[in-house]
């Protein structure tokens, strides 16, 4: 079977167990999932679903997610869109219709109680703007360290220079492309989003004084292309309610990126850039000065605020960061709560002997681990296990730690993109003591989280009765399975309940 036949298998197997084409609203995707929109949600086939090879677990937002891991889903969704689309237009079918559409409006609206508060959907939106943004990142982060070892070794001198440019023109004109995504997701005109965010880089702004200094190109640099950015969306709203129709292709526009504009040179621009600067000035203090305590409060505490949705505040800063420094010197620190995870589901593996399911799920899991793709793990194993999923954060803490011990030592290590964690990050890492003793101590702080996760969780992340109800033989059919009593579950994760008996989980697929 080719590459392209399996991907639309993938994705022709996915749509009846999400209620078929009638009950999709919406298809979209991020860097591991497949992000759908229901008209309603009881029509999915969760277990079912779960129970497909291509599919390591499904999360519940303000979407339905089917997490397929890095370079599948970018594969699978234009299948699924195109499944979508040559479906016929019809409702989907529901065998009680009255009941189903009640059943779904209050597990909608639960939900939407639940987790749209105004702040996360504010974050939301701001992770919209950066998410499209990562794929580029990678890309020249990699090359941008490419060409640094070539550099240093000496190499090819006539072909880095073009690698430089290569690698640097992104980065150059982010702003523009933050500006352009800002508007498109609060609802104003994107190139007119992407015309005031390009004022922030363009080199003649240094002729410009503002607050009694000269004007620096890229001064506020992704924050103040933001800034620009909403406030152009706001000034094209009000010119469409109060322009007439007759004048709004010419006025509309033209007030939009004037007052914006306006308002970007004389004050957003030296604003943003204050904040920017704080920014990088506090975040290398913080690793400095307080490095392995900060280390272990920041690894540890990641995965949580990854469930309740409150990473995504984290996007633009690291986003800052390597605009202003070349790297993030937060992400290889954060990156140590998916170590932890990986020690933690060995040491599960070893707990659960008799368990054939768990163990077949940690197997599964833990190639994604390894390479940074953390769903797997959490949602099949350590947050369904309950106590597992607090000592994972144990070891996320310790690795964190391991790696800010060394910011206070004088070795910094960052990483030149986001997305990226695990093994993934190491051609990404960046430092101020070259590249051997970089990847170093992120192998280091790997190695110390693999180890606190797994040692944590050994002795500290069973108790009896949990080991009682779970080290089951659920081989020897479903009646032996064990459902978790309330006692040794989590409480429901913010994006909706865990299984309290994962399934097992297939093999993961691989870009």
């Amino acid at each position: 079977m080719s590459t392209d036949d399996k991907n639309r298998a993938v994705a022709a197997a996915i749509l009846p167990l999400v209620g078929g084409a009638g009950n999709i609203t919406s298809v979209a995707h991020c860097m591991t999932r497949l992000r759908l929109g229901l008209r309603d949600r009881s029509l999915v086939r969760d277990e079912e679903l779960k129970a497909l090879p291509a599919v390591m677990g499904v999360v519940e937002d303000d979407t339905y997610q089917i997490v397929l891991g890095p370079g599948t889903v970018a594969r699978v969704t234009p299948e699924f869109e195109a499944l979508v689309a040559e479906a016929p237009a019809a409702p989907p079918a529901k065998p009680s219709a009255d009941d189903l559409a009640a059943q779904g409006a209050a597990i909608r609206a639960a939900r939407k109680a639940r987790n749209q508060t105004p702040f996360k959907l504010f974050l939301r939106r701001i992770a919209n703007v950066f998410v499209p943004l990562i794929p580029a990142l990678i890309g020249c982060g990699i090359i941008a360290g490419l060409n640094g070892l070539l550099i240093n070794l000496g190499w090819l001198p006539a072909v880095t220079p073009a690698l430089a440019a290569i690698a640097s023109g992104f980065m150059a004109l982010i702003a523009v492309f933050v500006g352009f995504n800002t508007a498109k997701e609060f609802g104003g005109t994107p190139i007119l989003g992407g015309a005031v965010a390009a004022i922030v880089v363009f080199p003649g702004v240094a002729k410009v004084d503002a607050f009694g200094q000269a004007l620096s190109p890229g001064q506020g640099g992704v924050l103040g292309a933001l800034g620009a950015a909403v406030l152009a969306v706001y000034v094209e709203k009000w010119c469409r309610r109060w322009v007439p129709e007759s004048l709004d292709v010419l006025v509309t526009p033209t007030l939009t990126v004037l007052v914006s504009g306006l308002v970007t040179i004389f004050g957003l621009m030296f604003v943003a850039g204050e904040v920017s600067n704080a920014i990088g000035e506090f975040a290398d203090w913080l690793l400095v000065h307080a490095g392995a305590g900060a280390g272990f409060v920041l690894g540890g505490l990641f995965l949580p605020l990854v469930m309740l949705g409150l990473h995504q505040a984290l996007i633009p800063i690291h986003t800052t960061l390597i605009e202003q420094q070349g790297h993030t010197v937060l992400l290889p620190v954060l990156a140590m709560a998916g170590a932890g995870q990986v020690g933690a589901a060995m040491a599960v593996y070893l707990k659960l002997p008799r368990n054939g399911s768990i163990r077949r799920t940690v197997k599964s899991a833990l190639p994604a681990g390894f390479l940074g793709v953390g769903e797997p793990l959490i949602y099949g194993v350590s947050l369904p296990l309950g106590r597992p999923f607090v000592t994972a954060c144990v070891g996320g803490a310790f690795g964190g730690g391991f790696v800010g011990l060394f910011s206070m030592l004088g070795t910094t290590v960052g990483s030149t993109a986001i997305g990226p964690s695990g093994w993934a990050l190491f051609p990404l890492l960046d430092g101020n003591h070259g590249l051997g003793r970089t990847i170093a101590v992120y192998a280091g702080g790997l190695l110390t989280g693999y180890l606190a996760g797994f040692v944590a969780t050994y002795f500290w992340g069973f108790g009896a009765r949990l080991l009682e109800e779970f080290d089951v033989d659920t081989d020897a059919g479903p009646e032996t399975v064990v459902a978790a009593s309330p006692g040794t579950t989590p409480p429901p994760s913010p994006s909706g309940p865990s299984n309290p008996v994962p399934e097992p989980a297939p093999q993961p697929t691989k870009a």
